[in-house]
C-alpha cells in the first residue's frame, strides 16, 4: 500500500505560461480549470501576501475536480514576525478568511520562514502549539520550510515529530536540504529546474525523483537524500506526498510536473 502522490506547481495565473502550458486563446478565467485537470495539486502563493473572500475559495473548489488538492501558503504577517509564538491573532485572521470553503480540496498549510529566521526551539514550539489542528471539522496538516542553516540540527526534526509537523524538503541552491520525515505526510519543493530543459529537469532526473516520491509514499525514505535524525524516523506506513516544481523563471514547471505525474502513475514493473 502507498499514499497518494500529488504533483503540481506554484500558482496558476502566470502570463509566460500562456501559449506554452495554456493553449492559445484559453480565457484567463478558465486557466485554473485547465491546470487542475493536468496537475494534481497547486500551491496557492497569493495567501502569503493577502487574504481572500469566502467566495474566492468556493469558486476555486468548484473549478477543480475531485481528488485535486491546494496547498496554502501561510501569511507573511505570521511567518515574518520576530517571535512566532506571538502569532495567535495573525493565525486567527488567516484561518477566518474562508479557506474552509475548499472542502476536500484543502491540502497542507505551508509555513515558509524567512532566510533570516534562525532555529529557536522554544519559539517554534510556542508557534506549533498555536496552530489549529482542524478547520470546520476537517483535519489540518501543517508543513514548515526553514531557510537558515541553523536548522541543520537533529533537534529540528525531533521538535517537528513531537508536534506532527512536516518538514518541507527543499531542493534549492542556497537553503538547507533536509529530508527527515516528521509527519504522516511529506511535502517537497523542487526548486533547481531550468527553463532551458523542456520538462524543467532531464528525463533521468525525473526518473530519480519519481522513485524518491514512490519511496516516501510507500512509507520509506530515499537513501540518497540527507537526514539529520535518521534514527528517529517514524514507522514505515503509507503516507501522502505533495511535491511542487518551482524554479526561477518557472516557464517549464508545469511540463516537469506533468512528466512526473506520468512517471509515478506507471506500474512499478514498467517504470
Amino acid at each position: 500500500m502507498a499514499g497518494d502522490i500529488r504533483l503540481g506547481v506554484g500558482g496558476w495565473a502566470f502570463e509566460p505560461w500562456r501559449g506554452v502550458f495554456y493553449p492559445p486563446g484559453l480565457k484567463q478565467k478558465e486557466e485554473l480549470a485547465y491546470a487542475s485537470r493536468r496537475l494534481t495539486a497547486i500551491e496557492i502563493n497569493g495567501t502569503y501576501y493577502s487574504t481572500f473572500k469566502p467566495q474566492s475559495w468556493r469558486k476555486w473548489r468548484e473549478e477543480t475536480p475531485e481528488g485535486f488538492a491546494f496547498a496554502v501558503k501561510g501569511s507573511r504577517f505570521t511567518t515574518n514576525r520576530r517571535e512566532l509564538a506571538g502569532a495567535g491573532e495573525s493565525l486567527e485572521r488567516f484561518f477566518a478568511q474562508g479557506m474552509a470553503e475548499l472542502g476536500d480540496r484543502l491540502g497542507p498549510i505551508l509555513w515558509q520562514l524567512p532566510h533570516t529566521k534562525k532555529f529557536d526551539p522554544d519559539d517554534l514550539a510556542g508557534f506549533f502549539e498555536l496552530l489549529p489542528r482542524s478547520l470546520d471539522g476537517r483535519p489540518l496538516r501543517h508543513a514548515l520550510e526553514p531557510r537558515h542553516a541553523s536548522f541543520r540540527t537533529p533537534d529540528y526534526p525531533r521538535l517537528l515529530r513531537k508536534h506532527a509537523i512536516a518538514n518541507v524538503y527543499a531542493r534549492h541552491q542556497r537553503y538547507p536540504e533536509i529530508a527527515d520525515v516528521t509527519a504522516p505526510f511529506v511535502y517537497a519543493r523542487l526548486q533547481t529546474g531550468s527553463d532551458a530543459v523542456e520538462t524543467a529537469y532531464p528525463p533521468a532526473e525525473l526518473d530519480a525523483w519519481a522513485e524518491r516520491l514512490r519511496a516516501w509514499a510507500a512509507g520509506g525514505a530515499p537513501a540518497d537524500l540527507p537526514r539529520l535524525d535518521p534514527a528517529g524516523a517514524p514507522p514505515d506506513e503509507a503516507r501522502d506526498v505533495f511535491a511542487f516544481i518551482i524554479h526561477e523563471g518557472k516557464v517549464r514547471a508545469p511540463a516537469g510536473a506533468m512528466a512526473l505525474i506520468e512517471r509515478v502513475r506507471r506500474p512499478i514493473d514498467a517504470a
